[in-house]
């Protein structure tokens, strides 16, 4: 193997819990290892990440990775870590789903690839599909004691205590659905270990109890290994910002959002995030940390950490345009860089800043600069107030000086409906033409 992969996850704090014997079967010979996806939503979010990372490890490591998209399993619900039982989905969402999950690992992984250790994507419910219920029930069923199942915490967590809405038998089965995937995988692809979450520790050794008793005495063989669940400093959710989560998905949530995300990354949860979310190697990120302390404001680790992550998700080239959106603010942009931004990364950049909407009448025959400013919008005042900024010279269109003699028409249009008014370096005002 080119590397010893649970040493590598170990610095980078990415191991939690470990069955005895992983590490030397890893070292010993090629390894096919797991990672299920719930497709709870038609992408994925930085939640999703962590397992990602995992498997471009173990690629990486020359394993051979497979991702599962749980079709069979997200039609149950996993009740790990919820406290009350999840709506089901529809045949028709689920399918959505199942296609955009597919579609966000594909980019991260190469499906298509003809080397040894190809990574593979596969849907549980092409093997559930066939089962009947009695059948489930003899072959799997009585492989596993209810006395086991109850023993795991997010069965405990459910059933005792307040929790007055109990545990459907859905939800019950989720493990045993679960476990019977590693079974499926460890005979059809001699894949040996399943790796997740912590809060999935419970369903994972209940897939390795499944390989065990479902084999030959002396055939069975299945390691596990969890990651830690990724916590904020603050004690604040991961991925969570009032605007809901972030994705993987620039439809869902734009280049620009998810590299100030990673951007505005407390110290603390830098220096951890930096080691979990990249590549480098430790000695780069152990030079970047001391970098960090000599200076803290310049903000080198979370510079780096949004650059890399950026990268690896989206593109060098989103990430140029990432870093050029956000100068929009802070730096001296031009008028056309401003002009190539998108609709979406524009609203972003300029979100929270006063807006007023005009007619595109307003512009058919050019808005004059009073009106731009004080008459039509009242982003200044008064008119006095606005002919007083136009000869102080403080006053840009879309980053342009503008004098009073300026008329705005709709060339000047940024995703062909609004303009950048701007008073002095800090005071923005954006026209909505509609």
């Amino acid at each position: 193997m080119n590397t010893n992969l649970i040493a590598e996850l170990t610095w980078r704090g990415m191991v939690h819990d470990i069955i005895e014997g992983t590490e030397q079967q890893l070292q010993k010979e090629m390894t096919t290892a797991y990672i299920g996806f719930d497709p709870t939503s038609d992408s994925l979010h930085i939640g999703s990440l962590v397992p990602i990372i995992l498997l471009v490890h173990l690629q990486k490591s020359g394993h051979r990775p497979i991702a599962l998209v749980g079709g069979a399993t997200g039609m149950i619900g996993d009740p790990s870590g919820k406290s009350d039982e999840r709506n089901l989905l529809n045949e028709e969402t689920l399918a959505n789903n199942i296609a955009g999950i597919k579609s966000t690992l594909a980019r991260f992984l190469d499906f298509d690839s003809k080397a040894e250790n190809a990574p593979l994507i596969v849907n549980n419910y092409d093997w559930m599909k066939t089962f009947s219920f009695i059948e489930f029930a003899r072959d799997v069923g009585k492989r596993i004691t209810v006395n086991y199942m109850m023993a795991k915490d997010s069965v405990k967590k459910r059933i005792s205590g307040d929790n007055t809405n109990g545990m459907s038998f859905t939800e019950f089965t989720y493990q045993l659905i679960q476990g019977y995937d590693f079974y499926h995988l460890y005979k059809e692809h001699n894949c040996l270990l399943q790796m997740g979450g912590s809060d999935q520790w419970g369903n994972i050794t209940t897939g390795t109890e499944l390989v065990r008793r479902m084999s030959a005495p002396d055939e069975a063989k299945a390691f596990a290994m969890t990651c830690p669940l990724i916590t904020k400093a603050d004690g604040s959710k991961f991925g969570k910002t009032e605007g809901g989560n972030i994705w993987l998905d620039a439809s869902k949530t734009s280049v620009y959002k998810f590299y100030q995300f990673w951007l505005n990354t407390s110290d603390e949860d830098a220096e951890k995030y930096i080691k979990i979310f990249t590549f480098l190697d430790k000695p780069t990120i152990d030079e970047l940390i001391k970098v960090h302390a000599e200076a803290p404001h310049q903000r080198a680790l979370q510079k780096k950490l949004a650059e890399e992550i950026t990268c690896f998700v989206h593109s060098e080239v989103e990430l140029e345009r990432a870093i050029a959106a956000s100068n929009m603010l802070f730096g001296k942009s031009t008028s056309e860089e401003l002009q190539q931004l998108d609709e979406q990364t524009f609203l972003d950049v300029f979100e929270g800043v006063p807006m007023a909407t005009i007619s595109k009448a307003d512009l058919a025959e050019g808005l004059d600069m009073i009106g731009a400013l004080s008459a039509k919008t009242e982003f200044l005042k008064s008119n006095s107030d606005a002919r007083r900024a136009l000869k102080e010279n403080a006053v840009s269109v879309n980053k342009q000086k503008a004098n009073e003699d300026y008329v705005i028409t709709e060339k000047d249009l940024i995703a062909q409906k609004y303009v950048l008014l701007q008073r002095g370096k800090k005071n923005y005002f954006l026209l909505n033409v509609e």
